[in-house]
């Protein structure tokens, strides 16, 4: 299945997506969210069957917001691909570099990114989301891993590189948690509809080619980070995961850091695409 949230910031209605139509799903959720998650799908699946399930009208109209309500963690691996890691300065982590953005981040995928106030080094990362789907403590096995995700995103992971690295203290949280620093979806997709481990990933930038990989090039596997996290830390239905970025970005010295007037946009395969213009800060906005 894929699941959208649809209307204004705040307002946004939980809709079902299928080929030919958006239904409503106010019957059944008031969002998009860890209870849904666990306990909502087989109503969603009963009310389709019996064809009792209402199309939202001019849904395709629109705005798209974040395809989940905002979690209780939002959870990140860093340098998951060894390219990138290259990119960045780096060997290979022997163990996964976990980091956190604030919950607060998350925006729709096509929603306008202002650049932070005095950033100048502003930079893209396309990235896979894994969404939670029940509590997750002490998972017993890589293997079992699985059963606790209900479903995958796409994001863009976006990242203030001078924050992150030149003044960071040590860790990157300055750098990861500007306002909207995590647009997400359009979709949140059920693991029975996509191969997570093995889809393409690609971000551009003007319209120019920037990463072009796939998820079978993680150094950690999705399952062994949802196992990992779980050794440390209680992930509750709905938390965001994300797994890490492929080669690509600005800080590689490659490509020039965003700035306002530039348009982003990414895909993943099976779960759609983004586009994101990047605006100048303004006082009071």
């Amino acid at each position: 299945m894929k699941f959208a949230q649809l209307g204004p910031v705040g307002a946004e209605i939980p809709v079902l997506v299928t080929d030919g139509a958006s239904y409503d799903l106010r019957a059944v959720t008031s969002q998009i969210d860890g209870h849904f998650l666990e306990s909502g799908i087989p109503e969603v699946q009963r009310l389709l069957d019996a064809g009792e399930l209402p199309e939202l009208v001019g849904a395709s109209e629109m705005r798209v917001g974040a395809p989940i309500a905002r979690p209780s963690a939002l959870v990140c691996v860093g340098m998951n691909y060894a390219a990138h890691a290259a990119e960045s300065g780096s060997a290979p982590p022997e163990h996964m570099v976990i980091f956190n953005k604030l919950p607060n981040t998350l925006a729709g995928p096509n929603d306008a990114v202002v650049v932070p106030k005095g950033s100048e080094k502003t930079d893209w990362e396309v990235e896979l989301g894994v969404v939670i789907g029940k509590r997750a403590s002490y998972i017993e096995s890589v293997a079992a891993a699985a059963d606790y995700i209900g479903g995958f995103v796409l994001v863009n992971d976006l990242s203030e590189r001078a924050w992150q690295i030149d003044i960071s203290g040590g860790q990157w949280g300055k750098g990861k948690s500007a306002p909207g620093f995590s647009p997400t979806g359009p979709w949140l997709v059920t693991p029975d509809e996509v191969d997570a481990q093995n889809v393409r990933l690609q971000s551009w930038v003007n319209g120019e080619a920037r990463q072009d990989s796939s998820t079978s090039d993680m150094i950690f596997s999705i399952a062994h980070i949802v196992h990992e996290l779980s050794q440390y830390m209680v992930l509750e239905p709905g938390d965001l995961v994300l797994t890490g970025t492929p080669e690509g970005v600005a800080l590689s010295g490659r490509f020039p850091y965003l700035s306002a007037g530039d348009v982003v946009e990414l895909s993943i395969e099976g779960l759609g695409a983004q586009r994101q213009e990047f605006v100048a800060y303004e006082e009071g906005r």
